[in-house]
């Protein structure tokens, strides 16, 4: 009876020994194919990529270690698209930082090309400021198409969105625009001083996504224009693809916050705590090669406190002429005058320039806008036979209510 029992024991000892020992080879087996198969895979893999590698470097060796862990399945599907940016960066450097796209693009606005396209900086508040600059130098209507039909020069104000969105600031400038066509109102720029920076390169993006033109131009609303000498200096440099033209200036670094002009990024000037130069915020240009590089980079440019500081910033380190062009400066450097009010005895530089003033632009102005350009403007022309006072470099002179020039 217990020898049965022992017996039985052992057979089914066996019995599972054997099914054990199978399961195991069948595991064995197993991993062994699965290993096999992914070194197989791995080695197919590294051969691949060894001999990429090869086809770009032109070596018949590579001497290039393959990481086991690179995704070489996901480098083959990226490989067509890296291709097209490739090409398109070299599109790029050939055109002038612009993509075949964007250099084919005709505008919403303009199917010819333009030579200028400029914005007129301006803010809430600011309405006398825009008629004083409709009834000086700006054309309305029919006579503002007519502009950029015939010189090809397209101007309009440019504002962002109040913070509060919809309020009765937006309705004012809604109404205006109505009345006038001629502004650009950024609705995802919010208008603020310290926004100004972002403004400006919102500015670039949108005129360079509707209009194609030769230069794009940054204007405040306190400065005068004279079309034509804008026209003529602008054309001169037609052959230069790549341009910055403007007052160049340079200047100190303020970092108490305190200060009207404080920099938070102060730091970043070194310890002589001074800007590189650039051009004066009031009136500057940029030829389209720079505008289009603005607006294909958009994510990535940083601004400063200030926008003329953070325009010089983003073509410090490219290919760019900077044209120091002397017609674009104010009259900073002159002492104030008794005659003068006192807004301008600050000498801020701040409502106080004026690129040229003839006499057939003095008989076209009112009473009204000749007393508020006496008020804010300060001429400075080229034409010295008909000035009598000194000090500018170009000449200045001041405009009275009657219209008659005094020195």
């Amino acid at each position: 009876m217990h020898s049965r029992a022992s017996q039985n024991r052992l057979s089914g000892s066996a019995f599972h020994s054997r099914i054990s020992a199978l399961l195991l080879a069948m595991f064995s087996t197993m991993a062994a194919i699965y290993v096999a198969g992914r070194l197989w895979q791995d080695a197919a893999d590294r051969v691949y990529l060894i001999q990429e590698l090869d086809k770009r470097s032109g070596q018949g060796e590579s001497a290039i270690s393959v990481d086991d862990t690179l995704k070489i399945i996901a480098c083959r599907e990226q490989q067509k698209q890296l291709s097209t940016l490739e090409m398109q960066l070299a599109a790029a450097r050939q055109e002038g930082f612009v993509p075949k796209s964007l250099s084919k693009n005709e505008g919403a606005h303009s199917k010819k090309t333009l030579l200028a396209v400029i914005g007129i900086f301006t803010t809430f508040g600011r309405k006398k400021n825009r008629d004083a600059i409709r009834k000086a130098w700006m054309p309305s209507g029919a006579a503002l198409k007519k502009l950029a039909d015939e010189k090809g020069i397209v101007v309009r104000f440019l504002i962002g969105r109040s913070p509060n969105r919809g309020d009765s600031l937006d309705r004012q400038i809604d109404r205006e625009n109505e009345q006038t066509n001629d502004f650009i109102v950024l609705d995802g720029q919010v208008e603020a001083s310290e926004e100004r920076p972002k403004k400006m390169k919102s500015f670039y993006i949108h005129a360079v996504e509707n209009w194609d033109a030769e230069f794009y131009v940054k204007v405040n609303d306190d400065v005068y224009v004279n079309i034509d000498v804008l026209g003529a200096t602008l054309t001169a440099y037609l052959n230069k693809p790549r341009v910055y033209i403007g007052c160049m200036k340079s200047g100190e670094v303020f970092s108490e916050p305190t200060h009207k002009w404080y920099e938070p990024d102060w730091w970043k000037f070194g310890n002589a705590k001074s800007y590189f130069t650039h051009a004066s915020g009031e009136f500057y240009a940029i030829s389209r090669a720079l505008a289009q590089f603005i607006s294909i980079n958009r994510s990535i440019l940083r601004t400063y406190a200030h926008d003329d500081v953070s325009a010089g910033s983003w073509f410090i380190g490219l290919d760019v002429k900077h044209i120091d062009e002397r017609k674009f400066c104010c009259s900073s450097w002159l002492p104030a005058l008794p005659s003068m009010p006192s807004l301008t005895r600050d000498w801020s530089c701040v409502e106080i320039f004026l690129l040229k003033v003839d006499s057939s632009s003095l008989k076209r102005m009112d009473a009204e806008i000749r007393g508020y350009m006496r008020t804010y403007f300060y001429a400075c022309a080229a034409d010295q036979n008909s000035l009598r006072s000194s000090g500018c470099r170009h000449h200045t002179f001041l405009i009275n209510d009657t219209g008659s020039q005094e020195s």
